[in-house]
Formats: C-alpha cells, structure tokens, sequence
C-alpha cells in the first residue's frame, strides 16, 4: 500500500490516541510524533491506517490508489 512513498513522508493526524497491537508482526508502518506509535497495520487481506488518507494530499491519493489496485 506504500509503493511510491519515501519514508519520512508526511500524512494527516487529527487525534491523540494511537493503537497498540498484541501481534507485532501485522505492524505496517510506525510514526514518531514526540513518541513512535503505530500508524498502519495489515493482515492477510486487511489494512488499517491511523492517519486520514483523504486529507493527506498527494501521497494519500496514492496510498488510496495503491491499496484499490492491490493484487
């Protein structure tokens, strides 16, 4: 899903709390924001973000367009 984007690349947050998984091994993605925290997961067939794509500009287009042309 983050085919094209660098790491260090910025996206969207608008809230203070985060998720902390059990199972380490479906970490996708981490953010340091003053603390590292868990920003995406995935699991078989399933993503989930922290951030919001949809106000994230460019690079959210294209993790949208990256997650719809999956497979």
């Amino acid at each position: 899903m983050f085919k094209g984007v660098r790491d260090g690349s910025y996206f969207y947050f608008a809230n203070s709390y985060y998720y902390a998984p059990l199972d380490k091994s479906v970490i996708a993605s981490t953010t340091d924001y003053g603390v590292e925290f868990v920003s995406s997961i995935h699991k078989d067939n399933i993503w989930g973000v922290q951030f919001h794509p949809e106000k994230s500009q460019e690079l959210g287009m294209k993790v949208l367009n990256n997650f719809l042309n999956q497979g």
